[in-house]
Parts: structure tokens; sequence; C-alpha cells
């Protein structure tokens, strides 16, 4: 069975198998006859002409502000520029990761991927949600999306819900319960 995992790169769509990486759906998968199930793993679920950044401040709670951001220019194949967005290595671990060691958030806020951060404002098409059954897991400590956000979304899809109490990275300090709800989704077929 194909599914769509959903994590941390709101940006990034691709459908993948049930071990894959965790990269959101988003519209990826829609009408894709070989995906039967959609995982979320603390992730953005933008709804048709939705925006991720106005998900992210739809409740209080992100830590993902400009205060906590470091920005960069990098240069366009058109001569223009585009800007890359880095959560500031002074205030990753609580924002990103608060639930794993201080060491391995170090490790991870030296080698973060940047995000884009025009994609917070361009608009999601028709979700794969929609139609395909779906499956979300809430990080009730997340300060990257607030989990008032994160419930907001599964409710709205009618996702199977759990919740962990867990940073952002619930795939990385808590990889049972993710685990267990990729195999749940992946079995329910």
């Amino acid at each position: 069975m194909k599914l769509a995992a959903a994590g941390r790169r709101p940006h990034t769509h691709a459908p993948t198998d049930a071990a894959g990486p965790a990269s959101p759906p988003g519209c990826a998968a829609t009408g894709n006859p070989n995906v039967q199930a959609l995982v979320y793993i603390a992730a953005f679920a933008p709804d048709d002409g939705e925006t991720s950044g106005l998900l992210a401040t739809k409740f209080p709670g992100t830590g993902l502000t400009p205060a906590n951001l470091v920005f960069r220019p990098y240069p366009l194949a058109d001569s223009t520029t585009g800007t890359d967005g880095y959560i500031n290595p002074t205030v990753f671990h609580d924002v990103f990761c608060a639930d794993v060691p201080a060491n391995t958030a170090a490790t991870m806020a030296a080698s973060q991927r940047p995000a884009e951060v025009a994609t917070l404002s361009e608009p999601s098409g028709v979700p794969a949600w929609r139609t395909i059954a779906s499956w979300y897991l809430v990080a009730n400590q997340d300060h990257a999306i607030p989990p008032a956000v994160e419930r907001f979304m599964a409710h709205r899809m009618r996702a199977h819900t759990v919740e962990v109490n867990s940073s952002h990275v619930a795939m990385i300090s808590h990889p049972k319960a993710v685990t267990d709800l990729i195999e749940a989704a992946a079995n329910s077929h």
C-alpha cells in the first residue's frame, strides 16, 4: 500500500512509502490512485487556498516568529533573490525540539535545511485529505506549529488522531508512536 507521510517540511511535497521520509503530501497525492492513506506528523494540512503562514498564526503559540528566525537571501535564476529562513540556533532547541538532548538539538540546528520564506504565503491547491483517509499525530508540546493548530487541522480533515507529549520532532523523540500511527494507516485497507 502507498502512503503519503507528512512531517516537518511544510513546503516540500512528496508521496512516500510507509517507511519513507516525513514530507507533507499536501496536494501531491490528490488524484493518485496508488495512495490510499495519508499520515501527518505534526505537519501543516492546509485547505484549498489556505497558506501555511496563515495557519501558523491561527492560534497563539508558534515560536516561528521573525525574532526567532535568521533570514538569508539567495540568487534566483531570473536575477532576483529569494529568502531562506532558518530557526536561530540560539532558540532552536526550545522552538523545534525541546524533548531531545541538547547535543542532538545542537546538531539539528547546525544541519537544518532552510525553508523558502515565500512558501508561507503560497496558497494550497485542493488537498488530498478531502478524498483520502488521513491519520494525524498532534505533538502537544510543539512550539513550531501550535498544538491548537494541529488539532484544528486534524479535526477539519476528519483524521484518525493521536496526541503525543512531544515537541515538533515526534518522529525523533517518540518514534514508536509515529511508527504505530503509520502502521495503523497502512493496515487500514
